[in-house]
C-alpha cells in the first residue's frame, strides 16, 4: 500500500535516521511512504491563540494535499503529529479557524478536516498490525527497552486519541512485537524540559538525567523515543545514564533492514 508521508524539517536534518529507517522498515512491511509535493515547515509548536491561522496554513495545505491522495497523512516527528493533528481537528469542528483558513488558501474545494492523520506507531499498531510486525521480524531485539513517550504525542488527549495519557502501552506493544522486553518506569510520559532548554538550561538536565534513571532503576538497558527534541534533550542532558535511540532504529535492526 501507498501512503502520503509529512515528513517534517527536521527530519531532513538533525533526525535523519528517524526517518531512514522509517521509510526502509516500511518498504519491508508491504507500505510505501510517498512524500508529499511542496511541503512546509508546520511551525513546530501548536499555537494556541485562536486567532492565530497563518501558522497553521501550511498543516492544512497537508492535509489537504492528501485528501486528494488516499485520504490519510502518515507523521513521524511527534512535534509535526501533534501540530498537524490539532490542526486537523480545529478544521473540523471550528467553523471561524476553517472559515479564515479556508478564505486564505482559496482552494478548489474547502477542507473540513477529511484527512485521518496518523502516527507511523498507528500505522504499525492499526493498520500492518502488531501481529503481523512479528511474523517479519528476523532478528529478534532480545534486550531490556523502556519506552519514552513525552508530551506530544499524548497530549491533549482528547484531540491527539494516541493511547492513554496516563498509562500508555502503543510502544510497550511495539518492543515486544520485534522481540524485546518492555520497561515500564514511572517517568515514561514526563516531560523532558526540552522546550526551556534556553531560558533555563538546569531544568532539562535534571529532569532528562530523572526520566533515565527512573528507567534504569526498573532494568532498562537502552530507551527508545519518537520525538527528535526528546532524543537530543536526553542525549545530551541525560549525563550518559542509558543509550537513548529512535524506535525506527530498533525497528530497522529487527527486520534486518538496517544499513
Amino acid at each position: 500500500m501507498k501512503i502520503c508521508y509529512y515528513p517534517g524539517c527536521t527530519l531532513k536534518t538533525k533526525a535523519k535516521d528517524l526517518d531512514v529507517y522509517a521509510r526502509l522498515s516500511a518498504e519491508a512491511l508491504g507500505v510505501t511512504m510517498e512524500e508529499i509535493e511542496n511541503w512546509q515547515c508546520c511551525g513546530a509548536v501548536y499555537p494556541m491563540a485562536r486567532d492565530e491561522i497563518a501558522t497553521k496554513l501550511s498543516a492544512v495545505r497537508a492535509l489537504d494535499y492528501a485528501r486528494h491522495h488516499g485520504g490519510k497523512l502518515l507523521t513521524l516527528c511527534s512535534a509535526c503529529h501533534n501540530v498537524i493533528k490539532r490542526t486537523n481537528e480545529d478544521m473540523r469542528s471550528d467553523k471561524d479557524i476553517s472559515s479564515r483558513a479556508n478564505n486564505y488558501l482559496a482552494l478548489e474545494e474547502p477542507y473540513r478536516g477529511e484527512t485521518q492523520v496518523l502516527h507511523y506507531l498507528e500505522l504499525l499498531r492499526d493498520v500492518v498490525g502488531f501481529g503481523e510486525l512479528k511474523k517479519k521480524v528476523v532478528k529478534p531485539l532480545n534486550k531490556k527497552v523502556g519506552a519514552y513517550y513525552g508530551c506530544l504525542l499524548l497530549r491533549p488527549s482528547g484531540v491527539m486519541a494516541f493511547d492513554d495519557p496516563e498509562n500508555p502501552t502503543i510502544i510497550e506493544d511495539f518492543i515486544r512485537a520485534i522481540g524485546g522486553t518492555p520497561v515500564v518506569y514511572p517517568f515514561r510520559n514526563e516531560c523532558c524540559g526540552a522546550y526551556v532548554s534556553l531560558k533555563n538550561a538546569e531544568l532539562p538536565k535534571k529532569r532528562s538525567a530523572a526520566i533515565l534513571e527512573s528507567a534504569k532503576e526498573k532494568g532498562a538497558e537502552e530507551v527508545i523515543t519518537a520525538c527528535p527534541l526528546c532524543l537530543y534533550n536526553l542525549q545530551v542532558n541525560g549525563g550518559g545514564i542509558l543509550p537513548v535511540r529512535y524506535f525506527t532504529e530498533l525497528l530497522a535492526e529487527a527486520l534486518g533492514v538496517k544499513e
